[in-house]
C-alpha cells in the first residue's frame, strides 16, 4: 500500500492498516483493546472523521475512515492515534524502542459496493487468522454493529445504507454479503496488498488523473522473464 496520506485529500474514504514493529503484538490483554478504542473515540471527536469498519487484531489494526472537510487530515488522525496508543503501551509494559512498523498504510476506497467489499475484508480478518469461525464471535471489530445492530459508539452509519429499505433488511443483506465474500476468493486474501486505490474503472481514472496516484503499486526489481512479451 502507498504513502497516500501525504497527498490524502479530505472527504475520501481510506482503508488504513497499522502493524506492530516486526509484527510484534500491540495488544496483550483486554485493557489494551479497550484503551485503543477509547483513544480512537477521542480522536474521532477531535478530528470529526467517520469510522465505518474496524478490527483490532493482536499485532495490527484495520480502520476504514472517511475524513471530512471540517475535520483533520488523515495524517493528523493517524499520528495522534498511533502516538497516544504507543505511549500507553510503553508506559504499561516498560517497552523501549520503535513500536509501530514504519508509518501507517492506506488505500483510497470508492463509496459504493467496493466499500462494502473492503468492509467485509476488514471484519473477516479474525476468520482468516483462524481465531473464530464466524466474525460475530470476535469482540474487537465493527461486525456486531454493522451486521447485527449492536451498540457501538465508534461506528458511524454506513453511507450506503441510506439507499436501502430498513436497518434490519440492510443488516440481513450485509450478513449474506459477508458470507459470500468469505466463500469467494478466500475473502479477498491478497487483494489489498499492493493496491493504492480500490474501486471501479471510472473512479480509479478520476483519482489517478487528479492526484497522480497509480491504482496498484509497481513491483520492485526486474520484470519476470517473458513479462514484457505478454
Amino acid at each position: 500500500m502507498p504513502r497516500t496520506a501525504r497527498i490524502a485529500p479530505k472527504e475520501f474514504v481510506y482503508h488504513v492498516l497499522t502493524r506492530g514493529n516486526n509484527k510484534q503484538d500491540v495488544f496483550k490483554d483486554e485493557e489494551d483493546f479497550l484503551r485503543y478504542m477509547d483513544i480512537l473515540k477521542g480522536y474521532k471527536e477531535k478530528y470529526l472523521f467517520k469510522l465505518y469498519y474496524y478490527v483490532l487484531m493482536t499485532n495490527h489494526v484495520h480502520l476504514v475512515i472517511e475524513t471530512t472537510e471540517a475535520g483533520g487530515e488523515l495524517a493528523q488522525i493517524m499520528k495522534g492515534i498511533n502516538l497516544s496508543y504507543a505511549q500507553h503501551f510503553k508506559n504499561k509494559y516498560k517497552y523501549i524502542g520503535h513500536f509501530w512498523q514504519d508509518r501507517f498504510k492506506s488505500i483510497i476506497i470508492s463509496k459504493d459496493e467496493y466499500l462494502l467489499a473492503c468492509g467485509s475484508y476488514v471484519e473477516l480478518n479474525p476468520v482468516r487468522a483462524g481465531i473464530v469461525k464466524d466474525p460475530k464471535e470476535y469482540p474487537w471489530s465493527s461486525h456486531g454493529a454493522n451486521a447485527y445492530g449492536k451498540t457501538d459508539d465508534l461506528v458511524d452509519k454506513h453511507l450506503i445504507y441510506d439507499n436501502l429499505s430498513s436497518d434490519e433488511t440492510v443488516r440481513k443483506e450485509y450478513r449474506k454479503f459477508v458470507l459470500l465474500m468469505l466463500q469467494k476468493n478466500d475473502s479477498m486474501c491478497g487483494e489489498m496488498e499492493r493496491r493504492t486505490i480500490y474501486g471501479g474503472g471510472d473512479f480509479i481514472q478520476r483519482v489517478n488523473k487528479k492526484f497522480k496516484i497509480d491504482a496498484v503499486l509497481k513491483r520492485r526489481g526486474r520484470p519476470r522473464k517473458g513479462a514484457i512479451e505478454k
